[in-house]
């Protein structure tokens, strides 16, 4: 992983990057660089999460996608077709269909035929994938434990909500911009 980045506190003891702060100066259109580096926080977050996830995975012979899925598979003994496992993910149906290759080569899932319509197939979790997940489970909670050691069930209740209004306001602002 990355080294830890150079951080300082402002006069109210809150974090920010002094050098974010000087690269974003040049960005506003006055001299408040919040926003831009409420941003640039997010996305420090969000890639020193995917690095700790693929750490985590990859030691174990799988992608973060491939967790993603195989996580979704086991929430269901019914099964899933592509088509909504890729809805659900937020991927294209072929990005999902070569993850469930992968996990089908692993005997982690298995694709079997839709009751309901024979031209489909659904995707299964396997005994095998159960027993991935269970021993990927205990190393995964400490490691968020870990993350968000001295966050009260406040302070992470309150990030879950502004990282999914953010969510909310991008989806938001990609159908305006497609309407357009």
């Amino acid at each position: 992983m990355n080294d830890v980045p150079n951080l300082a506190r402002d006069a109210d003891g809150l974090l920010y990057s002094p050098g974010v702060r000087t690269a974003l100066t040049e960005f506003t259109l006055d001299d408040d660089t919040s926003v831009p580096e409420a941003a640039a926080a997010v996305r420090a977050a969000a890639r020193g999460l995917d690095q700790l996830r693929s750490r985590g995975t990859d030691s174990r012979g799988l992608s973060p996608g491939a967790l993603d899925i195989l996580i979704r598979l086991a929430g269901d003994d019914a099964g899933h077709n592509i088509k909504d496992l890729a809805a659900s993910a937020g991927v294209s149906s072929r990005n999902v269909t070569g993850l469930v290759d992968t996990l089908e080569r692993a005997g982690l899932a298995v694709r079997v035929p839709d009751p309901r319509d024979r031209r489909s197939v659904l995707v299964r979790i396997t005994e095998d994938g159960r027993t991935w997940l269970a021993e990927f489970r205990r190393p995964s909670q400490l490691a968020m434990a870990a993350l968000f050691r001295g966050f009260t069930a406040a302070e992470t209740t309150q990030l879950r909500h502004l990282c999914l209004r953010l969510v909310e306001n991008q989806h938001h602002l990609a159908r305006h911009l497609e309407d357009r």
